[in-house]
């Protein structure tokens, strides 16, 4: 019951977080006199257009378009990429293309996410959101104490080589401290030494099922079944003993204390 609290209180962060960056792009237009018969939300292209409306129907639609990609911003910046590829590729492993299903994969993936990550949205809770609905910070000091937390959580998981080559290709000057880094520099170094990290992962998980696999092969070889397919044999054996092992436990444990936060 906690847990499920935990989850629902990190998802309003997370959508309020969304909001907020939206909000922190879009400047508030100055108010301009209305007349009886004009609607605000109208956009008039014409010459008797008013710039004060034309903005501010240019700043909703900008708003919907990042609170649109928030979701998908929000989640290159967690620990989501590591945990849904390990995921897929554990899935392959064993050999069950279909089981569990891509809704189970991402849903668990999403709320490991939800419960790694619950740290450091605390954090941007109290120092940024909560002092910014407070009206105690501006939307731009908001987002700066935001990005904080979340930009140390890619910090210590990204790679000194990934943030080299992303500066050499950005032809910056090489920075003196990791925070003079610009945002747009870390995120795909991050992105880059999640996938690898994954990769990786997944790799040491093929092996035992790959062990397997090839013992039953050589088995049916020598026994002349050729014509019967090698994993319909070796499946129930790999499902066995990924069972008997406590897989799930274990890829979850290590997926989890795989983070520095």
């Amino acid at each position: 019951m906690n847990m499920m609290r935990a989850v629902r209180r990190n998802a309003v962060a997370v959508v309020l977080l969304g909001a907020l960056l939206a909000l922190c792009l879009c400047v508030p237009a100055p108010a301009q006199a209305q007349d009886s018969g004009d609607s605000l939300f109208r956009l008039d292209l014409g010459r008797e257009a008013t710039p004060g409306k034309v903005s501010v129907v240019l700043q909703i639609f900008l708003l919907m378009t990042v609170l649109s990609l928030a979701p998908s911003i929000l989640i290159m910046v967690t620990c989501f990429t590591r945990i849904a590829i390990v995921l897929s590729l554990l899935r392959q492993a064993i050999g069950s293309n279909q089981l569990p299903p891509n809704q189970i994969i991402v849903g668990l993936a999403l709320f490991l996410t939800f419960f790694i990550m619950t740290p450091i949205w605390q954090k941007v809770n109290v120092e940024a959101l909560q002092p910014y609905l407070n009206e105690q910070l501006t939307a731009g000091q908001a987002l700066e104490k935001a990005a904080a937390p979340i930009r140390t959580f890619m910090t210590r998981q990204t790679r000194e080589k990934d943030l080299t080559l992303m500066v050499e290709i950005a032809k910056l000057p090489r920075p003196k401290t990791i925070d003079d880094l610009p945002i747009t520099v870390l995120i795909p170094a991050f992105i880059i030494s999640e996938l690898k990290t994954a990769f990786q992962i997944g790799f040491m998980l093929y092996i035992p099922f790959l062990i397997i696999d090839m013992v039953v092969a050589s088995v049916l070889l020598s026994m002349g079944m050729m014509m019967l397919p090698p994993v319909m044999v070796s499946l129930p054996f790999k499902l066995m003993i990924f069972v008997l092992t406590d897989g799930w436990y274990l890829i979850v444990g290590s997926l989890a204390k795989s983070f520095v936060i």
